[in-house]
């Protein structure tokens, strides 16, 4: 039976692409997801003839958006967009010239009958807002946003090289299991 409604976001994660040698590195968790929206990136371009739209093209450029976390782990801004941590003094700092890596994406949504697991292939992100504010009689935590952006990895599909964006697993599907241990890819064959 399939959902009816999605709801939460949960299970958020990143490995790192090593562009290089076609390789993800193993995921690693980035707790306190607050909220996900991505908008999908295209065009749609008519060509009209015999006083109408003769043909349609749409463009599949990937998605663009915010990802909005409690707090973004100091991993990921070492891992992930080239922030440098001393080992012996503990100081974390930030390069003018860092070039921010490429990483895939992985996140659940809950559902009214079973979760659903995304992967984004091949994601860029901002470097985050530097903010905060003084408390109150209340503490309200302030929460960080990255800006996303994913667009299509060449990947081998059914034998012939194909350009993926994303892929899903609902609970019960083989890859479903595993799906945070490792980046699941389309089958080759």
């Amino acid at each position: 039976m399939p959902n009816k409604v999605k709801y939460g976001l949960s299970n958020c994660y990143y490995a790192v692409l090593d562009e290089e040698q076609d390789t993800y590195g193993t995921p690693v968790a980035i707790p306190g997801a607050v909220n996900l929206s991505l908008d999908q990136e295209g065009e749609t371009n008519n060509f009209r003839a015999d006083n109408m739209d003769y043909y349609v093209s749409i463009s599949n450029n990937g998605y663009s958006g915010d990802l909005e976390i409690a707090l973004i782990p100091d991993s990921f801004m070492t891992d992930v967009m080239g922030e440098v941590k001393e080992q012996t003094s503990g100081l974390q700092y930030e390069l003018g010239d860092a070039k921010p890596k490429a990483f895939a994406f992985l996140f659940q949504f809950e559902g009214d009958v079973h979760a659903v697991r995304h992967v984004l292939y091949n994601c860029k992100a901002t470097r985050p807002t530097l903010a905060s504010q003084t408390t109150e009689q209340t503490i309200e935590p302030v929460t960080e946003t990255i800006n996303l952006t994913a667009i299509a990895k060449m990947m081998t599909v059914g034998g012939v090289q194909k350009p993926v964006v994303k892929a899903k697993a609902e609970q019960g599907a083989t890859a479903y299991e595993n799906f945070f241990s490792a980046v699941v890819k389309p089958s080759a064959t």
